[in-house]
């Protein structure tokens, strides 16, 4: 795994060594970015189940103005900072070992979590453990929270068998506007659905 691009281009990130885990490939990572273009400058990041912290970093180095990493397992959080070290662009992530179930439900009743700052972001990427329906559960929390910016767009990461549980998961607030598959991984993407101008 290596950045890709931006002003920490070419700096090989250190990868997970236990079974079970699935960092993004570069090949899927370089597409990504290029839909997400000019979007990624100036943005907020969020990392959901972050693992090697891989596309949140790229995201910083592509010029977003802050990240924030959630991650379980202390372990892997580990090398998550010592991905940020070996890139130069710890100053402006944020990393959380928390659960990021728990991270999105507490930010939903409280709006708090070790600060009473707000959490808002522009780009949320979520890419949990595969087969284990945490992509749905995600995607349902999302569909109502607030760390979901007004215009902002939600990424989830799956394999093309898990599509059929994302795509039945009920929304009132985000809409399904485009997805692309890259061999094994299926990327689906997000926005907030516009409110009708009848509206009262």
């Amino acid at each position: 795994m290596r950045v890709v691009t931006g002003e920490a281009k070419g700096r090989k990130l250190k990868g997970p060594k236990t079974p079970g885990t699935r960092p993004i490939i570069d090949r899927v990572k370089q597409a990504l970015f290029n839909i997400l273009s000019y979007r990624v400058e100036d943005a907020r990041f969020l990392d959901l189940f972050a693992g090697t912290g891989s596309v949140g970093i790229e995201a910083l180095s592509r010029g977003a103005t802050h990240a924030t990493f959630i991650e379980l397992n202390s372990k892997m959080l580990d090398l998550l900072r010592e991905n940020l070290r070996i890139t130069g662009l710890a100053d402006r992530a944020e990393t959380l070992h928390t659960d990021a179930f728990k991270f999105l439900q507490a930010q939903a009743s409280a709006g708090v979590l070790a600060s009473n700052t707000k959490r808002e972001y522009d780009i949320i990427y979520v890419a949990p453990p595969q087969y284990q329906e945490m992509a749905a559960r995600a995607l349902g929390l999302l569909d109502s929270s607030p760390v979901v910016a007004r215009s902002g767009l939600v990424i989830i990461q799956i394999h093309p068998k898990e599509r059929a549980g994302v795509a039945a998961v009920p929304l009132s607030s985000l809409a399904l506007t485009d997805e692309r598959r890259y061999g094994s991984t299926l990327l689906m993407f997000y926005t907030k659905k516009e409110k009708s101008s009848d509206a009262k």
